[in-house]
Formats: structure tokens, sequence, C-alpha cells
């Protein structure tokens, strides 16, 4: 089978590229920047090349590389409330002009697609967050990262003659995520007890944290159960209050807990997700091999060698 991989060089996006080739599976990636293994700019691939710059808000890029694909992961994205608010302009040109690009290009090719949303579109809903409950419950979105989300749901919706999975993502974290200032709260966490640098946490807000090679190994299980229409929450199994992950972090590296500051609530952001992840379970094997402990650990180490 013939994959390609758009956000290809972003923490899920690479692991995902490893992961589809130790499936047996010709992989291609697509990111925003140059990089090793990339083809020319007007030169069909060959054998050899198995990565393109390619911007998927941009259509005429897009259709380029986009030819003779089985199965696509849309993972591109820009990600996260604030950086969707800082940054609206590229949230919603690369989230839902380059979704749109990829629908138009799949109802043309025929190729399926799996495409990444995200928990945040569950916004204000306060209970246990099942794929169902945005069917049945009316939701308000609490940011713009959210609003594109759950946009990208309807556009997928209402595309003809399509045949495409949802993933909905929670709060993944782990070895790969490269520090900057809009990372998952996990990385930045992480980052800020190395340097000795200062966090907030905001009480009363709870995740259930995910580390990467759990989720990436149930992502990777969808190229052989592919069901079109099936959405899928894949989480962790350990609901966690910020608190708690913060003293995880501090007190395995040992930094000085005089740098955490505490705050009531944090605006434009779902206090408490409970995912249930029993469908993700039942038909695609997934499951948590690494607990909030172990994954912080792995994070801190690969983070202390890097810087």
């Amino acid at each position: 089978m013939r994959v390609l991989i758009t956000g290809a060089n972003g923490v899920i996006g690479a692991r995902l590229m490893n992961g589809i080739r130790e499936r047996g599976h010709d992989v291609f990636g697509v990111d925003l920047f140059h990089a090793p293994g990339q083809r020319g700019y007007i030169q069909e691939m060959s054998a050899d090349d198995y990565y393109a710059r390619c911007d998927i808000g941009e259509y005429r890029q897009l259709e380029r590389i986009v030819r003779d694909f089985d199965l696509v992961y849309n993972c591109a994205a820009e990600f996260g409330r604030w950086n969707g608010e800082d940054y609206y302009e590229q949230l919603w040109k690369t989230n839902v002009v380059g979704l749109k690009n990829l629908i138009r290009l799949q109802e043309r090719q025929g190729f399926k697609m799996i495409h990444f949303s995200s928990s945040e579109v569950y916004g204000d809903y306060p209970d246990i967050m099942s794929e169902s409950v945005m069917d049945e419950y009316e939701i308000k979105q609490l940011n713009d990262y959210a609003l594109s989300k759950w946009t990208n749901e309807g556009q997928i919706r209402n595309a003809l003659g399509t045949e495409t999975v949802i993933v909905r993502l929670f709060n993944t974290y782990g070895v790969g995520e490269y520090y900057h200032s809009y990372r998952s709260v996990n990385c930045k966490f992480c980052y800020h007890a190395i340097k000795g640098l200062p966090i907030t946490v905001y009480k009363g807000h709870y995740r259930s944290s995910t580390y990467i090679d759990d989720c990436v190994r149930t992502l990777v299980n969808i190229s052989d159960n592919f069901i079109p229409g099936r959405i899928y929450n894949i989480g962790g199994e350990e609901l966690h209050d910020i608190e708690r992950l913060a003293d995880v972090i501090w007190d395995y590296v040992g930094a000085s807990k005089d740098l955490i500051s505490y705050r009531d609530s944090e605006k434009l952001t779902t206090k408490v997700k409970i995912v249930d992840t029993s469908l993700s379970k039942k038909e695609l094997g997934h499951k948590q091999t690494v607990s909030l402990e172990d994954g912080i650990k792995r994070t801190v180490d690969w983070m202390r060698e890097l810087y």
C-alpha cells in the first residue's frame, strides 16, 4: 500500500512515518520545509524519494504530490489554542483550506484518508467524552483551534463519495516533542523544570495524557482495519489534574517548587477531559503501556540529553 503522511516532520508525523514503514508499506511525507530525502521541484518521484516540501493550504503544491496513493494520514495542522489565537491566519488556511484541498483530491482520486481532529472539539461538555457526544449534544467550542477542528469534521461529513476515518487525540506527548512555547503542557513543564524556569499551574484542570508510542501504535493499526466513517478517541487511561503533572515532573527533575505558581482557572480551554476509548480499544487494539510517571521520565531524560 502507498501511504502519504502530511505533517511528516511533526511530533506524531515523524513517528508515524517509521511505524507505517515498519508495517511494510511504501510511505511518502510532506511538510512545510526543505528536508533530507526531498525530491526536486519538477522531477517525477523515484524510488529514492520519500519527502517533499508542501503547504497543504496551497492546492497547486498539493496537487503535484498527491498521485496514486491508497491512504493519506492528514497530520498537518496548526496546533493548539494559543497558537491558534496568535497565528489565526495560518490556522484557518492550513486546517480548513488545507483539508478542503485534500478532500477535492480525494473526491477525484478515491484514496482513503485518516484525519486528525482533536479532543478540543468537545468544548464545554462536562461529562465522559465518547465519540457520539458530538451528535447528541449542542457543544460550544472554546477557541479557534477547536472551531477549526470541528469545522474539519463537518467538511468530511459533507464530502461526496469519500472514505475517511477521524481520530480525536487527547494530550499526546513524549520523546521527539522539541520545545517551543506553543507545545503541550507536558513538554513545556518538562523543559521549564530542566531549565529552572517558572510555570503557572491552573487548578482544577484534568487531562488524560497519552504517551506518543501508545498513540502512534494505534494510529498505525488503522491502516490494517480501516472502517469508513469511524471516529475514534485516542487517549490515556489515567485521568490526572495539572497539579499532579507538575508534581511528577518536578519530583523527577528535582527542581525547586518555588518555580511553580498556582491560579484558579485558564480561559479558552476545557477544564476536565474524561475520555472514553472503548471503541479504539475494541477495533484498533488501543492500550496504554506507558504510565504518566514512566512517560515523563522518558521525556525528561531525552530532553536533558538534547538541551
